[in-house]
């Protein structure tokens, strides 16, 4: 059975119109991204490792050296 996703801009997209903006949608055991301006490319992950990744991104760890 298909899942209809159901698209959701970032409230930090500015509210706007244009193709700036980061979507996120959600299906059973899957989280989807992607890009406004790029719709047909997507990136897919789980709660989990998006949970660690928003983590290190607030931390300011993400780039840094390990």
């Amino acid at each position: 059975m298909e899942h209809t996703l159901h698209w959701q801009k970032s409230t930090f997209s500015g509210g706007g119109e244009g193709n700036t903006c980061v979507e996120i949608a959600v299906s059973p055991g899957t989280v989807h991204l992607r890009e406004s301006d790029s719709p047909t490319t997507e990136l897919c992950t789980s709660m989990g490792p998006l949970a660690h990744l928003i983590r290190r991104v607030k931390a300011g760890g993400v780039g840094a050296a390990a």
